[in-house]
Formats: structure tokens, C-alpha cells, sequence
């Protein structure tokens, strides 16, 4: 197997992270995307949706998306640990706060990111900067939803390390690249933040 990934971008960060955490290695190959790599016609073949990141397989058909890649690899070896959940109710409850954060956090700053600054450059990119303002306010209420959801839970989803935990912090991260980093009044955020940083996982 091989994924094809670009190291920088968060999206690539949350897959290696997941295959840290389960002992997994699969070799790696970086798409420039900054110089339009990832839009040639031989990486189009590949993906059609461009984006990174996505795997091939060894039989020669390729996943895209970073949670279908992660469930393929939770299915694939679905004890070395869980990260999705193992019982119907922690599936679900997973699914939930990786929808929220997902959507309050990664997308959010991504659109934050490509509609309020000048992105990766593309000069023929559409930009709204007044989505990416509110954007912002998207993010600071979804640190805000974690924080309190956090102080009665060791990790965001419960009191077991998920994937869930691994989207929030390569998008908190982001974040604080982008100027947004975590408010000093969020203790419990902080707290969630130092603790999972502190894996080994964090630095894949």
C-alpha cells in the first residue's frame, strides 16, 4: 500500500496520526500541492477529486477522503486499538463529536484559511472574505462547545483517546498557525491539548 499525501496540510496529519496510534506503517509519497502536483493528469487518473490525502492499495484501487482511508485501516485491523468505537453506543458517540469537530473545526478553518488569507496563492481561486471572517467565529464557538464538553470528559469523546481526538487536535493546531490559538479562559481545552500532544502520535 502507499499514501500519497502532502506533509504540511492537516487532512495527511490526521491519517498519519490514526496509523501511529495502531502501529501501522505504510509507505508514503509526498504530491506538491503548492505547485499544482496533485491536479496533473497522472494524479487525476489516480483521484479524481484531486485532493490529498488518498491511498492505494494492493490491488491497485485507490481510497480518497481521511476518514474513509481511517476506516478502512480501523476495519483492516480493528483491535490494535479501536479508534472508532467498539460497542454500537461508543460508535456513535464517536461519530458524533468527529462530525462536530469536522465541521466547527477542520472545515472551518480550511475555509478560513482559503477565503480570509491569501491561501495557497491560486490567483484563480474564488474568495469570499466575509465566509472567512465568520468562519472565525465558527471555530471560537466550536473550542468553546469542546472546552465544555471537556470538563467532565477526559478525551473529547469520552474517556477513551478516539479519532475523534485526533481531528481536533491537527485542527486546533491549525488553528493556532492561523492566529486562533486556544483561549486562556478554556482550562479543560488546554488541559485535552497538552495531554494529547504529549503522544507519540502527535508528532507523525
Amino acid at each position: 500500500m502507499k499514501l500519497y499525501e502532502f506533509e504540511a496540510f492537516q487532512n495527511p496529519r490526521r491519517v498519519r496520526m490514526f496509523l501511529a496510534e495502531k502501529g501501522i506503517e505504510v509507505e508514503r509519497e509526498q504530491i506538491d500541492v503548492p505547485a499544482g502536483e496533485h491536479r496533473s493528469e497522472e494524479n487525476l487518473r489516480r483521484n479524481p477529486g484531486a485532493a490529498v490525502p488518498f491511498l492505494e492499495l494492493d490491488n491497485g484501487n485507490f481510497i480518497s477522503e481521511t476518514i474513509a482511508i481511517s476506516r478502512f485501516f480501523e476495519e483492516t485491523y480493528p483491535t490494535t486499538p479501536s479508534l472508532m468505537g467498539a460497542t454500537a453506543e461508543e460508535k456513535a458517540t464517536i461519530e458524533m463529536w468527529q462530525r462536530r469537530v469536522e465541521l466547527g473545526l477542520t472545515q472551518a478553518t480550511g475555509d478560513f484559511f482559503h477565503h480570509a488569507t491569501e491561501g495557497l496563492g491560486e490567483v484563480d481561486r474564488y474568495r469570499n472574505k466575509e465566509w472567512g471572517e465568520n468562519s472565525r467565529k465558527q471555530i471560537l464557538a466550536t473550542m468553546k462547545l469542546l472546552d465544555t464538553n471537556l470538563a467532565n470528559n477526559e478525551f473529547i469523546a469520552g474517556d477513551r483517546f478516539s479519532i475523534a481526538d485526533i481531528t481536533a487536535v491537527c485542527a486546533v493546531d491549525f488553528a493556532e498557525y492561523l492566529g486562533m490559538p486556544i483561549s486562556d479562559s478554556h482550562i479543560n481545552l488546554r488541559r485535552w491539548h497538552e495531554t494529547v500532544s504529549s503522544r507519540l502520535s502527535a508528532a507523525a
